[in-house]
């Protein structure tokens, strides 16, 4: 009934120097990384003998190791069988040995039928394990390991013995002159960035690429192998990644096998235990996880080593010129392109594969930015200008859209038009009502007029404290003046190391003033009052929606009296701006000229003291609609927003 089926044994046997007690602990731990602090000459520099594969297939285990203690020579023996589930030190039996035998043979017993069916795949169990093949996934697997270990092992041979229960024995004879010597060996730098933002740190982790590059006639290997190592030894695969189908990698390319061993002091210490992957690299940084405190990704590794390992694999007869001749006929991909969205042509990957590549990264492109611009719109609309984070968030938004623009070397420039249009563009839904935060229930207090305010000044608040503000939607000159106050107590305004402009009644001057005002207003100073030290003065008064601004064109003259009056002949311009979106022109005296375009009014006159009648400056009034205000602005920064070609206004407005 067995006549077809094969059972198999396998026996090691090494000339080393035994199980002694320090060696038996190294075999008796699960800890790999225990070996390391041993006092074994070598031991840190090996991978493990993957000890659970051998119960993973086989049921049985006898060990029989001679070794030195002291003067003495003692055998140390131990036999394993299931269902027995574990080995400790007093499995192990001693008895005196001898000297001729010192080292250790293992043996593995009782293959397990579900290993056959995993490895054998319905062939005979001789022939994939035959001594020739033996030999070569063996130079294969240990290469790295005995070319690192060169100084080490000398002159070493591994013999390989079959006894087929049917045929004749196989031996074959892996000898320290069957290694290849390496082809070329090269030095990457990846650099290392900061893990919570990904910015360069200026601070470098070293790879050395190992390549072997094999006669196929003389080396029959059975594949080509690309992998990240660590203590010596083949860690992580990655020969997919660079020969992308099996024959690829099962088969020489270009008349050579290819080995190449990527190794690194950082790749030694982020190995795991079982030494068949790293821990805690990230894919990329920033990975998204706060608690991440790695310098490298694995993108920034395979940046760095990608086109090295591309020349030591492509085949000679390679044409790097025609696939992208290919790209650019059929799909008119340019190289420019390529350049733009850093994608590489790689040996092996066809020219519609490099063309989806480049698609994909502009489609993600595109799409990021789509997503950023309706975003900035929708924040926009939900824009609260008398909130303390208002600005920093225009500003904010401002730069978003900004960094999805081409021309980086413009990025202040198009930062500043790009914010401005931004504050334009909530000033005119402010305006129209149409800012989220104006959409309040019937019977609630508006506060519209507070709203806009804020959006050209923050209220209670001057130049000192806060020097971020939008006044310049008035005229560009006034973003420079020397100090700016919105609803702050005059008499508290210095100069000239300290000395006062105003003096210290003026504040109640005002309130007197103000006093004959409509009870909503009656605790109101100027809106926003600008001044420079060349005695020049602006005033800024708004009024909300609906309210007619005719009706208080007496306040700038007042304003205007009271601060030439109190500030000691200090001011002697004065400038008055009347912001509203109503006006009354049949109540406006023959004084007021109407611009030859819009909606607004100016007028211009000498300011006299009312009783003296002495000069006192003179001033220049205008009134205006919010539409003009708003319109003057789009015109000032239109030119530059077209070339943006920057578009804030909403489908739906």
């Amino acid at each position: 009934m067995l006549e077809d089926q094969e059972i198999i044994t396998v026996s090691c046997k090494d000339n080393g120097c035994g199980l002694g007690e320090d060696q038996l602990k190294a075999f008796l731990t699960k800890d790999t990384s225990y070996k390391d602090d041993l006092p074994i000459s070598g031991i840190g520099k090996c991978k493990g003998a993957g000890r659970i594969q051998f119960f993973h297939h086989f049921s049985a285990l006898s060990i029989d190791s001679t070794y030195h203690q002291g003067d003495a020579v003692i055998r140390r023996e131990m036999r394993y069988s299931e269902p027995q589930k574990q080995i400790d030190a007093d499995d192990f039996s001693s008895s005196p040995g001898n000297a001729d035998a010192i080292g250790t043979t293992i043996r593995l017993e009782q293959f397990k039928e579900s290993a056959r069916a995993r490895i054998s795949h319905g062939e005979a169990l001789s022939s994939l394990f035959s001594a020739p093949i033996l030999k070569k996934q063996m130079l294969v697997a240990f290469l790295q390991r005995l070319v690192g270990l060169d100084s080490r092992v000398g002159e070493f041979e591994i013999k390989f013995l079959t006894r087929p229960w049917k045929g004749s024995e196989q031996s074959e004879l892996l000898k320290r002159s069957d290694l290849p010597t390496v082809t070329s060996e090269r030095m990457v730098k990846v650099e290392e960035r900061d893990p919570a933002t990904g910015h360069s740190l200026g601070t470098y982790q070293h790879f050395k690429l190992s390549h072997y590059q094999l006669d196929a006639e003389q080396y029959d290997l059975p594949k080509n192998a690309i992998a990240f190592c660590a203590k010596s030894s083949p860690v992580k695969d990655i020969t997919p990644r660079y020969l992308r189908t099996r024959t690829e990698q099962n088969n020489p390319v270009g008349g050579f096998h290819h080995i190449v061993l990527i190794e690194s002091d950082y790749l030694d210490q982020r190995a795991n235990e079982q030494r068949d992957d790293f821990e805690n690299i990230p894919a990329e940084i920033p990975s998204g996880d706060m608690f991440s405190s790695e310098k490298l990704s694995y993108a920034a590794i395979y940046d760095g080593i990608d086109p090295v390992i591309d020349e030591m694999v492509a085949p000679a007869d390679w044409n790097k010129e025609e696939v992208l001749k290919e790209i650019t006929d059929q799909f008119g991909i340019s190289e420019a392109m390529l350049h733009d969205t850093s994608t590489r042509i790689v040996y092996g990957e066809p020219a519609q594969a490099v063309a989806e590549r480049v698609l994909k990264k502009y489609q993600e492109r595109v799409i990021d930015e789509t997503a950023e611009i309706f975003n900035l719109k929708e924040e926009i609309i939900r824009a609260e200008p008398d909130s303390e984070e208002f600005r920093a968030k225009i500003n904010e938004l401002s730069w978003k859209y900004t960094s999805s623009l081409k021309n980086f070397d413009m990025a202040n420039l198009s930062q500043l038009i790009v914010r401005r249009a931004a504050i334009v563009q909530v000033l005119d839904l402010a305006c129209g009502k149409h800012l989220a935060m104006q959409a309040v229930a019937d019977g609630s207090r508006r506060k519209d007029e507070k709203i806009i305010h804020s959006i050209f000044f923050p209220m209670r608040k001057d130049s000192a404290e806060f020097a971020d503000h939008d006044i310049w939607l008035l005229s560009e000159e006034y973003h420079y003046y020397d100090y700016i106050a919105s609803d702050m107590p005059l008499a508290n305004i210095a100069w000239n190391d300290g000395e006062n402009v105003f003096e210290s009644d003026i504040d109640e001057e005002f309130q007197r003033l103000l006093a004959k005002r409509a009870d909503d207003n009656g605790g109101k100073r100027p809106d926003i009052a600008l001044f420079s030290k060349e005695g020049s003065a602006i005033i800024v008064e708004f009024k909300a929606p609906g309210v007619s601004t005719d009706e208080h064109i007496g306040d700038l003259s007042e304003y205007a009296h009271l601060l030439a009056a109190k500030s000691g002949g200090k001011l002697k311009k004065f400038y008055g701006y009347l912001i509203g979106d109503t006006v009354n022109p049949l109540r406006l005296s023959g004084t007021w000229t109407p611009f030859p375009v819009g909606n607004g009014w100016f007028q211009s006159s000498a300011l006299l003291d009312p009783r003296t009648r002495q000069p006192l400056g003179e001033t220049y009034f205008e009134i205006l609609h919010f539409s003009d205000v708003i319109e003057r602005a789009k015109k000032r920064i239109g030119v530059y927003q077209n070339k943006l070609k920057l578009n804030l206004q909403r489908d739906d407005r």
